[in-house]
């Protein structure tokens, strides 16, 4: 008798986490890869926030947090809100975790029974499903298409919502497609939700200053206020702020679910990292002029992104509205022959290819949802993207 839960079997390992081990053991070996597989910014954190944090150390603030919290950071939380999105919270209505990935977690262990559904357009963030699927719940996914943007459509949320559904998952800037709901696409999925009060929202904005041209971040209570009291913002400093290390996320939302949330975290990690904490109350309350210039070379990166996988016959992408990733269509190269004679069948057998063969570490497009893709992230610098396509320009030129 095995000792692991049955419904783990449902569940798959991050395929990011997979190419990651897979690039770094290929590095390990001696062999170059230019990876365009992680979703982290390569600026460095900027040095305000850092400097925040050896003050708390050198103030001794080591010691365990609140668990929901510092009451500082939730205080900043509630200012960053009213400021940036103009929504009104109260600091009993936040709470603080250990990254967004265990915001999501806890709001789904919270809420979900077997038996419910959770919505989400794919392409999704692949840990939805598998957050869903260890709540033993049901994933129920909305297919997207590139031509609309890579967005679900009022008319796709209608369809996919049943009497079981608890859960909507609406992530704008969206990883992985870049897709950014425009106040109109918005207004129209309130009109559907309004018909089905059983729905509640996951809000996921982690991407929120981070847009591109004419598109902006809005959130979905700027438009509809009325569905407050069935929304939760998910949210981080770990892209805009440079902070993937630092491990702070927090959610904004209805007091009884925030108290539902406190609960199971209290019974899991405790209270996130004290020092990263203060560092995040600096990050909000601090300097922001950063974020221009980080977001001007992410467009140029975006631009050079676009136009050399253009350049490569049988690809095709959209420009991303925001984000830092490109979702870009492959199906031309599924089913040819690689030169040690298999079947390149799949869109993960063709990142196996390129990491392998030309050591690019991108992602499979079928883990979120969109087979026949793969996700390249621009975060990283122009020289290693010029790099990685003259690579994979020259890895699919040798597919028979």
């Amino acid at each position: 008798m095995t000792l692991i839960a049955e419904h783990l079997n449902l569940v798959k390992t991050s395929e990011v986490s997979v190419v990651t081990a897979k690039a770094l053991e290929l590095e390990r070996q001696g062999k170059s890869v230019v990876r365009l597989s992680a979703g982290e910014p390569d600026f460095p954190t900027p040095d305000h926030i850092k400097m925040a944090c050896i003050k708390a150390l050198c103030d001794n603030k080591t010691k365990y947090p609140a668990v929901i919290g510092l009451p500082e950071l939730r205080e900043a939380i509630c200012l960053k809100l009213k400021r940036d999105n103009a929504l009104d919270y109260k600091p009993a209505e936040t709470i603080v975790c250990t990254g967004a990935k265990q915001v999501l977690y806890n709001a789904m262990t919270a809420t979900l029974d077997p038996g419910d559904e959770a919505i989400m357009p794919a392409p999704y963030w692949m840990s939805y499903v598998g957050m869903v699927q260890l709540s033993r719940a049901t994933p129920v996914i909305v297919p997207t298409r590139q031509e609309n943007g890579f967005k679900m459509t009022a008319a796709d949320l209608e369809k996919a919502i049943t009497p079981k559904c608890r859960w909507l998952f609406l992530n704008s800037p969206s990883n992985p497609a870049g897709a950014v709901y425009s106040p109109e696409e918005l207004k129209a999925l309130a009109e559907v939700l309004r018909r089905h009060s059983q729905v509640w929202v996951i809000s996921d904005d982690i991407y929120e200053y981070i847009t591109y041209d004419e598109f902006k971040f809005t959130s979905l209570l700027n438009v509809a206020p009325d569905l407050k009291d069935r929304f939760l913002i998910v949210n981080g400093p770990s892209k805009t702020y440079s902070m993937t290390g630092w491990r702070v996320g927090y959610a904004a939302g209805p007091e009884e679910l925030i108290k539902a949330m406190f609960k199971i975290q209290s019974q899991s990690t405790s209270g996130a990292n004290h020092m990263a904490q203060w560092a995040t109350v600096a990050a909000l309350t601090g300097d922001h002029l950063f974020i221009a210039r980080n977001n001007a070379e992410y467009a140029a990166r975006r631009k050079l992104v676009v136009a050399l996988s253009s350049e490569i016959p049988g690809l095709s992408s959209a420009p991303p509205q925001g984000a830092f990733f490109s979702l870009i269509s492959c199906g031309a190269y599924l089913g040819k022959k690689a030169p040690d004679g298999t079947i390149v069948a799949t869109d993960e057998q063709l990142v196996d290819y390129l990491l392998n063969g030309v050591g690019v570490a991108t992602i499979p497009g079928a883990p979120f949802g969109m087979p026949g893709y793969f996700r390249v992230s621009f975060a990283t610098s122009q020289q290693n993207i010029k790099t990685a396509f003259e690579r994979i320009g020259e890895a699919l030129g040798r597919l028979d």
